[in-house]
């Protein structure tokens, strides 16, 4: 079997994705998410000018070698467009692997750990009142596991907070939209909004929250202890990661646990933070951590310090990847829980895929491969709107993290 063609295929049925296509001579072809959200015609230049050429003629069984070709052969490695594009072939590979096996591709993994995935949604809202109805629809739902944001008082708008409550899309603008942000008054308001979920949602269901880069180590230990009354689940990228040693100061000062890495395009990137114990779990995800073959090495690595996974699964994230990442979710055995931002109904048209919720947990697709495909005809009838993800500011005008 051989590799005849590769395709990019950009549509934006809501928000912009792109997809590879890889078809081979014996008439099977296979998927990938390539999708960098704000940053999609990045990728399609490095999918299209440097790495498609590298594939025609090769053997798509040989993923491993591929993937090396890819990650050693381009001597400049890592970073997020290329990791972006290695993901997008290694999922189309292992696709065709598992149809032409017909297998789903979890069995060609070692096969299930788990009969299901736990998952957790959104609930957000204007105010802490708003964010707790919405999180009490989340649980009638079947939701064990429920992230939560609210506005903050004072600021005209916040991270997370959306104006349609089920489908979140941060990336809103032709250009940056400019956000003003105060530490201060964030962190007058999260402990409230969690006491007040605690009490309305019970014991048995797990609360989660994004802080999303935006404190400094002294304060995510002062929020992580103030949340420590009502047993966060995790409390997810309190500061920014390139300063690794932050962590331990947030150690020191609480035993809320602590997720990262939604951002991370390598094992390297988690390396240090693994192996030193300073997280809970690692978010990375397949479409931007280079792919169902590197995820499964990072993943095995963090299972020898107790660190488990939370892979990031945004609506940034195409119905390929959200397949891809349950096939790997339920084949190892350190999973800890995947986020599930709900698809448009136009989304799941383009990408018709056979993943289902279920009281709380998304079941694996059984058909061969990932499960999952595009209609191409459909996809052409949304072409690709350019969409900047938002800039932040504090209130006397400095650029800060958003």
């Amino acid at each position: 079997m051989k590799i005849i063609s590769a395709k990019v295929i950009v549509t934006c049925p809501g928000r912009n994705f792109v997809t590879l296509k890889i078809e081979t001579d014996e008439g099977v072809y296979g998927v990938g998410d390539a999708t960098l959200n704000g940053r999609e015609l990045a990728v399609v230049a490095y999918l299209e000018e440097h790495v498609i050429p590298c594939l025609i003629g090769r053997d798509p069984h040989q993923i491993e070698d591929i993937w090396q070709y890819l990650y050693r052969g381009a001597y400049w490695r890592r970073g997020p467009v290329t990791m972006t594009s290695i993901a997008a072939v290694d999922m189309c590979l292992w696709d065709i692997k598992g149809k032409v096996a017909g297998l789903p591709v979890y069995q060609l993994l070692g096969g299930k750990c788990r009969t299901g995935v736990m998952v957790y949604g959104h609930a957000n809202g204007t105010s802490i009142e708003d964010t707790i109805e919405v999180a009490q629809t989340y649980k009638a739902m079947g939701y064990k596991a429920i992230r939560l944001q609210c506005g903050v008082p004072g600021l005209a708008s916040t991270y997370g907070v959306s104006k349609d409550k089920m489908f979140y899309e941060p990336a809103d603008a032709d250009l940056p939209t400019e956000n003003i942000w105060s530490t201060e008054a964030y962190l007058r308001v999260v402990p409230e909004l969690f006491k007040a979920a605690r009490a309305a949602l019970g014991e048995e269901v797990h609360l989660l929250h994004d802080v999303h880069h935006r404190l400094t180590p002294i304060e995510a230990g002062r929020l992580g202890k103030d949340l420590e009354p009502y047993r966060p689940f995790w409390m997810e990228d309190a500061v920014v990661a390139e300063n690794q040693d932050n962590f331990k100061l947030i150690r020191q000062h609480t035993t809320t646990p602590i997720a990262v890495g939604e951002i991370f395009s390598s094992l390297w990137d988690a390396k240090d933070l693994i192996q030193n114990q300073l997280i809970d779990y690692i978010r990375a995800t397949v479409v931007h951590a280079g792919g169902i073959s590197h995820l499964k090495k990072l993943a095995a690595f963090a299972d020898i310090y107790n660190v488990r996974t939370g892979c990031h699964g945004a609506t940034d994230l195409s119905p390929i990847c959200m397949a891809a990442a349950l096939h790997f979710d339920v084949s190892i055995p350190n999973f800890g829980l995947q986020e599930y931002m709900r698809h448009t109904e136009e989304t799941d048209a383009v990408f018709p895929h056979g993943y289902s919720f279920d009281d709380g947990y998304l079941r694996v697709p059984e058909a061969p491969g990932l499960g999952v495909d595009i209609d191409e005809d459909l996809a052409a009838k949304y072409p690709y709107k350019r969409a900047y993800l938002p800039v932040n500011r504090l209130q006397d005008g400095t650029l800060f993290n958003w």
